[in-house]
């Protein structure tokens, strides 16, 4: 990330503080859900019985560290298999849209997202780290859908 983009992000951070937030819940479970910048989706499931069917439920607000940060989780909890991608897609920086590209395309030699759209879509994470997320873990594309119930179709 370039230093405008640390700067605004460091700017963001005190105008718009947002919490990083994830809740674990079964560790022998094998599915995580992501809900992007859905906020109130991530509390409703944190606060719901299917947090005991799940290993980790946890949102994305950015296409670089967010997505670092679900590459070296997934790399080090390799019970996880499957990612529902859900909830709204945050404005601007697409990170739901980049984690899919990343999912299907990988990263280029300066580890950027093949085919991402994003402002600044540059992973620090390694090739063999994106290769396990590309050939282990099953995406389950739902970007924009916030219905509690028909999320929980696709766990339980």
């Amino acid at each position: 990330m370039n230093s405008l983009g640390n700067l605004i992000g460091e700017l963001c951070k005190v105008i718009l503080p947002i919490s990083e937030e994830s809740y674990l819940g079964n560790t022998d479970s094998s599915i995580a859900i992501c809900t992007l910048s859905s906020m109130d989706l991530l509390k409703k499931i944190s606060n719901s019985e299917i947090l005991n069917h799940i290993s980790i439920a946890g949102r994305l607000l950015s296409e670089n560290k967010g997505i670092d940060s679900i590459i070296k989780y997934i790399n080090q909890n390799k019970k996880i298999k499957t990612i529902i991608v859900c909830g709204k897609e945050i404005w601007g920086h697409k990170a739901g849209h980049s984690l899919i590209e990343l999912h299907k395309n990988g990263i280029d030699d300066y580890g950027r997202i093949i085919n991402s759209t994003s402002p600044d879509p540059f992973l620090t994470v390694n090739k063999s780290e994106v290769y396990y997320f590309q050939n282990e873990i099953k995406l389950v594309n739902i970007i924009n859908e916030t219905n509690f119930d028909t999320i929980k179709k696709f766990v339980l």
